[in-house]
């Protein structure tokens, strides 16, 4: 079951031949990290203090990153002690947020075994998807028990990106996580299209041999034949046509953004 968090909008708005982008975002981590905490505080601006740990789901919201409609899809994932049943998310995210706490030292170090795992999956499927670790918690900071430098050590290791985040006080660094991963999806989709080619080569019929030409003997001197070869023909770059900007009107997202509407979930308080 999936629920719609944000800015309802009418179906007369967007012509049906004309959905919007997606992006798909799992929230991977050990129980106790924060991974609901950080999902509703993105969709709802709120915080909860109670969840069901057992609980997974994935919710969509219409977000606007860089002045670019996009249907974000999170995933809140519900692993007991680890990865377990990877599958599910590997196959249908396109990014990933790695999650642990900054007063728990175990759950860092489980974010250790989810790294490795979608390193060894991108190894496999010879698909790169964007990963960002994340420290939650930051509010805890006098119980930290993991340094900043230790998770962007194991960042650099993995070659993602790190943040260090607090789902209880800061929304607006909960939002440029998340879009951040929108980003980082978009980048990657541009790396891999196909270059186009620079020169194309044009085949032409070779002119025939002249016929050797034997020189006369002078002075003792050994005959000697000269064979013409063909001219190679390189055919030229043509030179780049002008293009025209064009600006495209969007009323749909000139149009004011409405308040989001909150979706309780089973087994969330919501303060």
């Amino acid at each position: 079951m999936s629920s719609m968090f944000g800015k309802p909008r009418a179906s007369s708005e967007r012509p049906p031949q004309s959905p919007l982008p997606e992006c798909n975002v799992a929230i991977l981590g050990c129980r106790g990290a924060g991974k609901s905490a950080l999902t509703v505080k993105f969709l709802t601006k709120r915080f909860i203090s109670e969840y069901d740990p057992n609980l997974e789901d994935t919710y969509s919201s219409e977000e606007l990153v860089d002045q670019q409609p996009v249907l974000l899809k999170v995933m809140d994932t519900a692993d007991q002690d680890g990865p377990g049943n990877c599958e599910r998310y590997l196959c249908w995210a396109s990014a990933f947020l790695v999650v642990y706490s900054i007063d728990s030292r175990r759950s860092f170090e489980g974010c250790q075994r989810y790294l490795e795992v979608l390193a060894l999956h991108a190894r496999g499927c010879q698909r790169r998807c964007p990963v960002l670790l994340l420290g939650n918690k930051l509010d805890m900071e006098q119980y930290r028990q993991v340094l900043s430098a230790e998770g962007m050590s194991l960042a650099s290791r993995f070659g993602c990106l790190f943040h260090e985040v607090s789902a209880c006080q800061d929304f607006a660094r909960v939002q440029h996580v998340f879009h951040e991963a929108v980003r980082e999806v978009r980048r990657q989709a541009e790396w891999s299209l196909p270059v186009r080619p620079l020169l194309i080569s044009e085949e032409r019929p070779c002119p025939p041999v002249a016929t050797p030409v034997a020189l006369p003997t002078h002075h003792s001197l050994a005959t000697c034949t000269f064979n013409s070869l063909p001219s190679v023909n390189y055919k030229e770059i043509p030179s780049v046509a002008q293009a025209k900007l064009v600006t495209v009107k969007s009323s749909r997202a000139q149009s004011k953004r409405k308040a989001p509407t909150l979706t309780l979930l089973k087994g969330f308080k919501i303060f």
